[in-house]
């Protein structure tokens, strides 16, 4: 059983303005070696995906033990565009409005840069294993594709699989929080209007603005 809380956020897409309400209302408390874990899609569609890595990223760097950053589909597919490997689907995809906020904030931040290449794959503790889009069913954690974090959808959703741990995921959007057994959808679709969620997962406890 877990020894200390863990918060866990779904993803933001570019709402600053939510994030700053969320964090300002977490009872996170970093001194008691409280852990927060966001579960990746930090830009895109929204109006300041610049503001919400420099946000993340601040945490980061102050924290680097407590906070843990997971990549998302949207921030692979920025890596892609920005070294020049992919400028199709891209802008089915939201990325003209994160360019519009970096082009604000120009020259393109370093930090920001290396933030994205340090974005991780998955995170797991005794009891939860944390990734952006889900797990492929019947595979070992180590085994995992990228390509499976960032994008699966159905093939896990509609599985009855047991990991062994509760997955906690965004990634696909939910009116409000998808919660089963072993699962737990955060993305309660921030940037469509809905809330931006954060769950204390060894409670359940959640915290929506």
């Amino acid at each position: 059983m877990e020894q200390r809380r863990i918060f866990a956020v779904g993803d933001i897409h570019g709402c600053r303005q939510k994030l700053d309400l969320l964090l300002d209302k977490l009872d996170w408390n970093p001194e008691n070696e409280e852990e927060l874990v966001f579960l990746g899609d930090y830009i895109d569609r929204g109006p300041d995906s610049f503001g919400v890595v420099e946000t993340v990223l601040s945490l980061k760097q102050e924290y680097p033990r407590l906070v843990t950053t997971l990549k998302g589909n949207h921030e692979q597919m920025f890596i892609n565009f920005i070294t020049g490997q992919d400028d199709i689907s891209l802008q089915q995809n939201g990325v003209p409005m994160t360019m519009r906020s970096y082009d604000k904030n120009s020259p393109f931040p370093v930090s920001h840069f290396q933030f994205y290449l340090s974005l991780e794959r998955y995170y797991q503790t005794e009891d939860f294993i944390f990734v952006h889009a889900g797990l492929r069913p019947g595979v070992p954690l180590d085994l995992q594709t990228e390509e499976d974090c960032l994008w699966i959808r159905n093939d896990f959703l509609h599985s009855e699989f047991d990991f062994g741990k509760t997955i906690v995921f965004g990634h696909t959007p939910f009116r409000e929080p998808f919660i089963l057994p072993g699962r737990a959808g955060l993305d309660t679709g921030a940037v469509f209007g809905g809330p931006l969620t954060c769950m204390e997962v060894s409670t359940g406890r959640l915290i929506c603005v």
